[in-house]
């Protein structure tokens, strides 16, 4: 997976109307276009983490930056995330605590063939963690970058639940687990963790 920078997709945006073809044009991946897809994938998640907002459907789309108009809306929308990957998480770990594939993925993941149920739920952790780990990341960004000291409080807060939440489910995933379990365990959920103010693409 490559990692993009969240200031760089801002920086690559107008303080007003921008459309994915534009974007298109502007936007580079090391000097090369990002394809569309990909390209919406991103515009996808800066959504998701409330850096931008998208209006209107399809070719008309387009997004709008910092549409947060007030910290308890701000922070509203970060704990609504929380909870939401929280839930998703915990729903997903449950449905897997019985099953063997934490066994089978410590001899090849690819190499196995799980139930239908069982590889959705797995892919559903992964896909959740990350999203977790990119708001974490998000987070920290915004820290960063803003000058309102209320909203540096709140998003610590934020921050720390977050970090507090993911160390609980480490120890739930690495429990009881083998040695070889563990590493590919590991291997796989620390390779979804971005820099601070960075996505996983």
């Amino acid at each position: 997976m490559q990692t993009i920078s969240i200031e760089y997709i801002l920086e690559c945006m107008n303080d007003k109307n921008n459309y994915v073809g534009d974007l298109w044009q502007t936007c580079l991946n090391n000097k090369k276009r990002f394809k569309k897809s990909k390209l919406k994938e991103i515009l996808k998640k800066m959504e998701v983490l409330g850096h931008i907002k998208k209006h209107g459907y399809k070719d008309n789309a387009y997004y709008v930056k910092y549409y947060h108009y007030s910290l308890e809306e701000h922070i509203g929308f970060v704990n609504n995330n929380i909870f939401t990957y929280e839930s998703k998480i915990n729903s997903a770990i449950k449905n897997l605590k019985d099953k063997k594939i934490f066994l089978d993925i410590s001899k090849d993941l690819s190499a196995y063939k799980f139930s239908k149920y069982t590889k959705i739920e797995y892919e559903s952790l992964l896909v959740n963690m990350t999203g977790m780990f990119e708001l974490a990341s998000s987070i920290l960004w915004t820290k960063e970058n803003s000058e309102d000291s209320g909203l540096k409080k709140e998003l610590t807060k934020c921050f720390k639940q977050i970090n507090e939440f993911m160390e609980e489910i480490n120890l739930k995933l690495l429990e009881g687990r083998k040695t070889q379990e563990r590493i590919v365990l590991q291997r796989d959920f620390t390779g979804k963790i971005p820099k601070a103010g960075y996505l996983k693409i």
